[in-house]
This record gives structure tokens, C-alpha cells and sequence, in this order.
């Protein structure tokens, strides 16, 4: 019986342990993740903006008379 206590004991500290470590990996995760939303909407606007100038740019180009 004391055996068994121990062993069950052993597992529980594991799975405190292991628990703590996932939970700080998921902290890391979510804020990698963030940063990476963050980024993904700051290329985002560069894009929308590139693609307004070009579009701008566009429309000052002469057209082509054949």
C-alpha cells in the first residue's frame, strides 16, 4: 500500500510539473502568436497601400493609342 502511495504520489508531482510546463508554453505560444497577427496586419497594410499607389500610378500613365 505504501508502495502504491508513492507511486501515485510520484505521478501526481509529474503531472504538476508537466501541467506548469504547458501552461508556460501555451503563455509563449499566445504571445507568439499575437506578434505574429500583429505582423501578418502590418504587411498587410503595406500591401493595401503599394497596391493604392500603383493603382494611382496607373491611372496617370497614358494609354496606349494604336
Amino acid at each position: 500500500m505504501e508502495n502504491e502511495l508513492n507511486a501515485l504520489e510520484a505521478k501526481l508531482a509529474q503531472l504538476i510539473q508537466m501541467s506548469g510546463k504547458l501552461r508556460s508554453d501555451n503563455h509563449q505560444l499566445r504571445q507568439e502568436l499575437a506578434h505574429a497577427l500583429s505582423t501578418n496586419r502590418q504587411y498587410g497594410d503595406k500591401m493595401e497601400s503599394a497596391k493604392a499607389r500603383l493603382n494611382k500610378l496607373l491611372t496617370t500613365l497614358p494609354e496606349d493609342q494604336m
